[in-house]
């Protein structure tokens, strides 16, 4: 991944022109010095669909603190300058992966289960980022309910150091069985039986103080003196205020840990995850899921003759994010090609795109794949989204990663050409403002 055509060109007029006269060439090719330096590129793709031409970002602390066309650099602030050739992109984020975990998982319902326990930094990493995953979900394994993902930075001294988000979403497999339906409504029976039984307890509380009040003032009633009205009032207020500030309040009890999540579901702190491997298991989460409110999102693992078809005008009704790989599928009996990511994309679904494999050969060829998808009839907007702003947003991570724009963390990648063509070389990757892979790192 070579980055030779990089220039670090200091500023020295407060235009974007080449180095003054007398600079000295030992400077050229020299990583950016210090916290604040320009990016200078003839094409840049937020992440959000648009394209910026003859685009400027200057990056302070590793974020990008403005954004725009042609805009002019003051004195002193080193410029990184771009071939004309070269593309643009905020770092992928990667929110459906395991690579670098071990823990095995099991086949019940565990929503306690936290994937970030798993977390620790080792060299699998380094190979999201040569592959441009800047932002990475990982998820717990095993079936039925598996528990939580958590959202990383690939680099970082230890675990707290990479973490981004812990619980970015709950995990569920979906099949068509009545163990799945029972999975998710048994959580919520079970969040419900919980309130009734903090109601219970409350009332039980109130009783009992209640009787004692009553108590205490049938006995502080004795004492009124007429002689003394005025001066009992006042020793009554203060009593009354003492005795107000030292009552005992209720402390409702804990929820289990298997039934906190369904809350966290219910109070918009969690979202939920269904995996969903054919268009019976999505009919069964429909109805598995009645008049709950809770947001849900769905992950389709394509496989050759997947029948998902049949309900993505349904899915597309929900607007709910849907992972999908970047592969061509066949209708079932057939050789009819289908473009399942296509065909979700227009029928209303937030389109997420995630490799094929998740493994480093999965990683290599996931912009090529996602290009096979584009000439089969993807939108190109949609795919550049589907890898960035997309998964960001599913992630609850939109105001920091997943798109180029003020605010977010420097987190770009820098093409020597479209970057869905084959031939394409990915030759730098900036994380936070620092390149951590090319010649410049």
């Amino acid at each position: 991944m070579m980055i030779s055509s990089l220039l670090l060109l200091p500023a020295l007029t407060g235009s974007l022109g080449g180095p003054a006269p007398g600079l000295d060439p030992s400077a050229l090719n020299a990583p950016p010095q210090g916290d604040l330096f320009a990016i200078k590129a003839r094409r840049v793709e937020i992440g959000n669909g648009e394209v910026m031409e003859h685009a400027v970002i200057l990056v302070e602390d590793g974020e990008i603190v403005t954004m725009g066309q042609d805009l002019p650099i003051e004195r002193g602030i080193p410029v990184i300058e771009l071939s004309d050739d070269q593309v643009v992109m905020p770092g992928i984020v990667n929110p459906y992966s395991r690579f670098g975990m071990s823990g095995n998982g099991y086949n019940d319902a565990r929503p306690y289960v936290m994937a970030s326990a798993e977390l620790y930094p080792s060299d699998a990493y380094e190979t999201f980022l040569e592959y441009g995953m800047t932002t990475v979900a990982q998820y717990p394994a095993g079936q039925g309910v598996p528990g939580q993902a958590v959202a990383v930075k690939p680099q970082g001294d230890d675990a707290e150091d990479m973490i981004l988000e812990d619980g970015v979403y709950l995990k569920f497999v979906m099949r068509n069985s009545a163990s799945s339906k029972r999975n998710l409504r048994d959580g919520f029976k079970k969040a419900d039986a919980h309130l009734e039984k903090v109601k219970k307890e409350r009332e039980k509380f109130e009783k009992k103080n209640s009787k004692k009040s009553s108590s205490k003032k049938k006995s502080s009633s004795k004492k009124d003196d007429e002689d003394d009205k005025e001066k009992e009032d006042e020793k009554k207020s203060s009593s009354k205020s003492s005795k107000s500030s030292k009552a005992p309040k209720f402390e409702a009890p804990k929820p289990d840990a298997r039934i906190q999540p369904f809350f966290d579901l219910r109070d918009g702190k969690l979202s939920a995850l269904f995996s969903v491997g054919s268009a019976a298991s999505f009919v069964h989460l429909v109805d598995a899921v009645g008049e709950e409110e809770f947001e849900w999102h769905l992950r389709v693992p394509l496989t050759r003759d997947i029948d998902v078809f049949h309900v993505k005008d349904k899915v597309g009704e929900t607007g709910c994010f849907v992972l999908m790989e970047p592969l061509i599928t066949l209708m079932p009996g057939t050789m009819r090609q289908r473009n399942l990511p296509a065909e979700f994309e227009r029928a209303g679904a937030k389109l997420v795109l995630i490799p094929r494999r998740d493994n480093e050969a999965g990683f290599k060829a996931f912009l090529e794949d996602v290009g096979v998808m584009i000439g089969a009839g993807l939108d190109r907007k949609a795919a550049i989204q589907a890898l960035t702003h997309r998964p960001a947003k599913f992630l609850g991570l939109e105001d920091r990663v997943g798109s180029l724009q003020e605010g977010r963390r420097a987190n770009l990648l820098i093409f020597n050409g479209d970057p869905f063509q084959p031939g394409t070389n990915l030759d730098a990757v900036m994380l936070d403002g620092k390149f951590v892979s090319g010649d410049m790192h």
